[in-house]
């Protein structure tokens, strides 16, 4: 289907840009006709060209479609009605304007809402759509759309929260890197002239300086370019082979002191979710099967699998995860308590709301630790320059004084 950049014409008179998908240009103008605009102008553009321009729909715009539709949906009005609303305010974002737009034709051609979903999987996952398709069927499509904002929040912050843990250590790591360059390439060198015309033997730790310094000033380029092919060639082995990916992930997950941050991470996000969809009417196999969609990691993703295949043979949802070996002891425990109490979806959020306190506190702590760990990094390099260049000057005018 051809893609249109468009000029057209509001209510008020003034002239609206924007580009939409439409089969040719009479449904371009039935499309905009429903937004209340009138076309003036237009321009066929390859779709590669014109994604260049398009503002994608970020996880802030769900929010507010889902608290929008919870508030419309609570108060008694119309889906329609809810999203021409939400249509009408959307004047600053084309793009989801115009995926509102599609949604309510889908929706006035016959279809349920969560089958006009699943046109947009770039937007809506299976996980969402999922979701509003079971709100549909058991009534409760106000509660789903509340559970679905407070989870995306929930995700919103802790995205928040792992961007403020890597920030620092970058931008102090990109300093060190610079720093690093500018004394072995510059200062270095005219400060070792110096000691050699001295005449007396260079300690080991001078000698090691100078040898450093001699590999950036010949190798600076491949130094620079090693990390950069290095981390290319690792995303396409990874792209290329699912077990090479499944093993990457599995070393992730034990790296030091990011292995159990991201695995709480996941664990807490499996435990929102699979308790939203499990409330929400989804079975427990189909919760599984959507929830290794949301893992995010290979390794957990194959635990998932392994338990909904144990629990298909007959095995407690209990007992499946527990024998898959990456669900600790608690996840277990709770689920146990879940499954006899009959309260499986308030079990698992009580373990998300165990795990996302852990991620704050161990976030909080990682950061803590990583701030004085550059310092010292950063003083140890200084010290060993420092201490390599003025060494045998000290130990020079010692010995003119003998």
């Amino acid at each position: 289907m051809p893609h249109y950049l468009y000029k057209a014409m509001d209510a008020t008179g003034d002239l609206v840009p924007g580009n939409m998908e439409a089969a040719n240009v009479p449904d371009l103008e039935l499309r905009l006709g429903r937004m209340g605009l009138d076309l003036v102008d237009y321009t066929v553009t390859r779709t590669r060209t014109l994604a260049l321009g398009r503002r994608k729909v970020t996880r802030s715009d769900l929010i507010n479609f889902c608290f929008h539709m919870e508030q419309m949906t609570g108060a008694g009005v119309p889906i329609l009605e809810g999203l021409g609303d939400l249509r009408d305010s959307m004047e600053q974002h084309p793009r989801f304007r115009e995926i509102i737009t599609s949604l309510i034709e889908s929706i006035e051609a016959g279809r349920q809402l969560s089958e006009a979903l699943q046109a947009h999987p770039e937007v809506f996952d299976r996980t969402f759509t999922s979701l509003v398709h079971a709100g549909e069927q058991s009534g409760r499509i106000t509660d789903v759309f509340k559970n679905l904002a407070d989870s995306l929040k929930w995700q919103d912050e802790l995205a928040a929260r792992t961007r403020k843990i890597l920030t620092y250590p970058l931008v102090v790591s990109v300093v060190v890197l610079a720093v690093t360059f500018f004394l072995m390439i510059y200062l270095v060198p005219q400060l070792t002239a110096f000691i050699r015309n001295m005449g007396n033997e260079l300690p080991l730790h001078t000698r090691a300086l100078i040898f450093v310094s001699g590999l950036f000033i010949r190798w600076w380029h491949v130094i620079l370019a090693t990390p950069v092919l290095a981390w290319l060639l690792l995303r396409w082995r990874l792209r290329r082979g699912g077990a090479a990916r499944k093993r990457w992930d599995g070393f992730i997950l034990r790296l030091w002191l990011l292995g159990p941050v991201l695995h709480k991470i996941i664990l807490a996000r499996f435990a929102t979710y699979f308790a939203l969809m499990y409330a929400a009417g989804i079975p427990v196999l189909e919760c599984l099967r959507l929830s290794e969609g949301i893992a995010g990691n290979r390794a957990v993703a194959d635990g998932f699998r392994r338990a909904g295949q144990q629990i298909a043979e007959g095995a407690s949802v209990a007992a499946a995860f527990q024998n898959t070996g990456i669900f600790p002891p608690l996840v277990v425990r709770m689920l146990k308590v879940g499954e006899a109490t009959g309260a499986l979806d308030r079990a698992l959020r009580n373990v998300s709301y165990f795990y996302d306190r852990e991620v704050r506190e161990m976030t909080d702590r990682a950061q803590a630790m990583m701030e004085p760990a550059m310092t010292v990094t950063l003083g140890l390099l200084l010290g060993w320059i420092m201490l390599s260049v003025l060494g045998p000057v000290y130990d020079t005018i010692g010995s003119i004084r003998l």
